[in-house]
């Protein structure tokens, strides 16, 4: 990632086509190690190609990649499905969030950030 972070800061800095040198330049100004392996498989992927095009690419397929929010839809329907299991897991809810405002309060310990 910090090799195709230090290419992009290249292009938008102005090189259009940044060479290895570069790219080194870059990473060991802020002291990152440089991979001279990773920097030329890079170089050469991205090689005679619009970096505009090679980020909308990557959008599309982005935006093919689950984000992770099925197994909230699964349990709330699975949930919803039981019919009385939702009513003892509420009541299970309400009574941390009171045992959470007990503790709450004791974090002070007497003290107060604005006295």
């Amino acid at each position: 990632m910090k090799v195709i972070a230090a290419y992009l800061l290249a292009v938008l800095g102005g090189n259009a086509s940044p060479s290895t040198d570069d790219v080194k330049d870059i990473l060991s100004s802020v002291g990152a190690e440089v991979d001279d392996d990773r920097i030329e498989l890079l170089l050469t992927q991205v090689k005679n190609k619009d970096i505009t095009e090679l980020i909308a690419a990557g959008r599309e397929k982005l935006a093919s990649v689950p984000a992770g929010g099925g197994a909230v839809a699964v349990a709330a329907s699975a949930a919803g499905g039981g019919g009385g299991a939702a009513a003892p897991a509420a009541a299970e809810t309400k009574k941390e969030e009171k045992v959470e405002e007990k503790e709450e309060s004791d974090d002070d310990m007497g003290f107060s950030l604005f006295d």
